[in-house]
């Protein structure tokens, strides 16, 4: 599936209440706006990276069931519209959680062969890609007040408007 507008995005993200991943304590609305509130926090200047935060879970409603496999069609449904860069971080997040020093903080992940860790480190956007899975990983909170997702709505289309205007090239 492509995202082929904003508002299509919005009523994915909205699709997101009451889905719940595998042990998570909040269902996965919360769980993007509490990922992408802690990346405003921690990198404001960094929009991209913080609507990455919002939209990485969105394989798990486009592939229900699929836990393994759900960052691909996430980063594939926003590409088209949110452009290259947010489509690579939330393809990233994946490893990023198997990277030296993610994996202290969230025990029972395979780790990566040195090879693997030597070769992610060199990615251009692995720093924010362990940003991301950071902050995925801390956005699990019960009844914390991340904003609601209306909150987004301007950022989301300005990203896609200049990704339209750039047209469609990264």
């Amino acid at each position: 599936m492509e995202l082929r507008g904003v508002d299509e995005l919005m009523d994915l993200l909205s699709a997101c209440r009451g889905v719940r991943a595998p042990g998570h304590p909040v269902d996965l609305h919360e769980h993007s706006l509490q990922t992408a509130a802690l990346l405003r926090r921690g990198r404001p200047a960094d929009k991209e990276l913080q609507v990455a935060g919002l939209v990485h879970d969105l394989g798990r409603v486009l592939r229900p069931g699929d836990v393994t496999g759900h960052a691909e069609p996430a980063a594939d449904a926003v590409r088209p519209l949110l452009g290259e860069r947010v489509s690579r971080l939330v393809r990233l997040r994946t490893p990023a959680g198997r990277y030296p020093g993610v994996l202290e903080a969230a025990p029972g992940r395979a780790a990566m062969s040195e090879a693997e860790a030597a070769a992610f480190a060199r990615d251009p956007l692995a720093e924010e890609a362990l940003a991301l899975r950071q902050a995925d990983d801390a956005a699990r909170v019960p009844g914390l007040d991340a904003g609601v997702l209306e909150d987004w709505r301007t950022l989301l289309e300005l990203l896609a408007a200049r990704r339209s205007r750039l047209g469609a090239v990264d």
